[in-house]
């Protein structure tokens, strides 16, 4: 799969296989993704692994959709809200390259907010000054959802400056 398609036809996998994924092959996932890019080689994304007692503590509404696997994402903070900004920008470069490197081997991932609460940071121990990119269930796709339309990048376009 080329970049282009991996890229166009990833998805927010809501429901997944039993199958255990393997760790060494998300931990490879996670190893492509820190190529992302970030401000002054900062690299400042940090990754915990949720265990099944952390995971029903966390009581999501659908248990991720069933993943295997479950992962948190957070961004380090920064001595000036610029280098903050700065972080959680290339700490979602680091997500969506997550993303991309399962999606491209067959694997998925269900990306969700819930990790931001203060009940769920307190749970999964995130720092003072971390902010949460998310938490993502892990595994193989029981079903891929439909492409949904996208607005023509066209109509994005705000101005084309001299």
């Amino acid at each position: 799969m080329n970049t282009l398609e991996a890229i166009q036809t990833r998805r927010n996998i809501k429901a997944f296989k039993p199958e255990a994924v393997d760790k060494e092959r998300i931990i490879g996932w996670l190893e492509a993704a820190s190529f992302a890019p970030n401000h002054r080689m900062t690299e400042p994304w940090e990754i915990r692994f949720v265990g099944p007692e952390t995971r029903a503590l966390l009581n999501h509404k659908t248990d991720f959709g069933g993943a295997p696997a479950v992962i948190v994402i957070t961004s380090k903070g920064g001595a000036s809200e610029p280098e903050r900004e700065e972080n959680l920008m290339a700490a979602a470069c680091f997500a969506q390259n997550f993303l991309l490197a399962a999606h491209a081997e067959g694997a998925g991932a269900f990306w969700s907010s819930l990790a931001a609460s203060p009940r769920s940071r307190d749970i999964l121990g995130i720092p003072e000054g971390h902010d949460v990119v998310g938490i993502f269930g892990v595994g193989i796709p029981a079903e891929i959802p439909p492409l949904k339309d996208r607005t023509p990048i066209a109509l994005k376009i705000a101005a084309e400056l001299a």
